[in-house]
């Protein structure tokens, strides 16, 4: 699986909000913070950074795929 090279933080957090049910819960310096409560609470920090950079992708990805119990590979093609 390639990770996408121009995915900005934000950009990340808006499609992690329409598919998998996080919202927003504020932002500090340049951090969004998103939760979600399905199918348990999972509360995540994202750089709001135009591009993230591979590795903090990759890892986010991994928190949010074991969290709702899918692969990273189906988070991306969702896109």
């Amino acid at each position: 699986m390639k990770l996408p090279r121009d995915l900005s933080g934000r950009a990340l957090a808006a499609q992690l909000s329409k598919h998998w049910h996080y919202t927003l819960v504020h932002q500090r310096g340049s951090h969004l913070v998103l939760e979600t409560q399905m199918p348990r609470h999972h509360r995540i920090a994202i750089p709001d950074h135009q591009p993230l950079r591979i590795g903090t992708l990759s890892a986010i990805l991994k928190a949010v795929a074991e969290q709702q119990g899918v692969s990273k590979e189906e988070l991306l093609s969702k896109r």
